[in-house]
């Protein structure tokens, strides 16, 4: 198997090689920006089943962390009528974003935090992102920041107790999507370095949304496109049971 595809932290994290350690990693053209189609389809009916359809007037979408915009712009015929921005500090991805989203902007978690006023934005996008960063908590601070009350939080990140990865600790070899090194993979199935920092099972990031101010509407699995093809049946099926999947989808509102 090979790691979830990273989107880009917007944030500029201290890495093991000084200040810029992990923000050099991340703005490699290498390294890959994009989440994959079918879970960005499955959080994207997720949010347009919540803010439903834009008669009312436009909502603002965040996509944080947009990477090159392919989540965004697959989410885009979905919320037709709907506001999408993607916000990013990497300006290689930022470059890439241009070309399929018509707002793109350069935003930091940390360091003064996103350039948007508090309460402003009625949904935040937020995918394959908190497994990068150095500190989630001030991250959900700034997105509970920015949302408004009653705002939609879609979270996606890769699954610790992914049914596979059960196995793999069993066995006493090191999960997918876990990484001791930027450099190479070591211990575990793979190939491909994506600079995963953190990882949460199911019972632990409701645990982690709740304590930051958002109540959990629902969580769903996704599956992985880096699992061998004849385990994808297999992988399909275990989105029935949110805990074993290898993704995990949360929707959650600002409280």
């Amino acid at each position: 198997m090979t790691t979830a595809p990273p989107r880009r932290p917007p944030h500029e994290p201290h890495g093991p090689h000084g200040p810029h350690g992990l923000r050099d990693f991340y703005e490699d053209p290498a390294v890959p920006v994009a989440s994959g189609t079918p879970r960005s389809l499955r959080q994207a009916r997720m949010l347009a089943d919540a803010l439903g359809p834009a008669t009312s007037g436009p909502r603002t979408v965040l996509d944080i962390g947009c990477g090159d915009g392919t989540a965004a712009a697959t989410a885009a015929p979905l919320l037709a009528g709907h506001r999408i921005v993607g916000v990013d500090w990497s300006q290689d991805a930022l470059r890439r974003a241009h070309a399929r989203l018509p707002y793109a902007v350069r935003g930091e978690l940390t360091d003064g935090g996103l350039p948007f006023g508090a309460a402003t934005a009625d949904a935040v996008l937020f995918s394959e992102v908190v497994e990068h960063l150095v500190d989630p908590d001030a991250a959900l601070d700034e997105l509970h920041r920015i949302l408004r009350p009653g705002g939609h939080l879609m979270l996606s990140t890769p699954n610790l107790a992914a049914w596979y990865n059960r196995a793999l600790l069993l066995a006493g070899v090191q999960p997918v999507f876990s990484e001791v090194s930027l450099r190479a993979i070591h211990g575990r199935p793979g190939k491909e370095v994506v600079g995963h920092l953190r990882l949460y099972t199911a019972r632990a990031l409701r645990e982690f949304v709740t304590a930051s101010g958002f109540e959990v509407v629902r969580l769903r699995g996704a599956p992985f496109h880096g699992v061998p093809r004849p385990l994808r049946p297999l992988d399909r099926l275990a989105c029935r049971v949110p805990s074993m999947a290898s993704i995990l989808l949360l929707h959650a509102r600002r409280t």
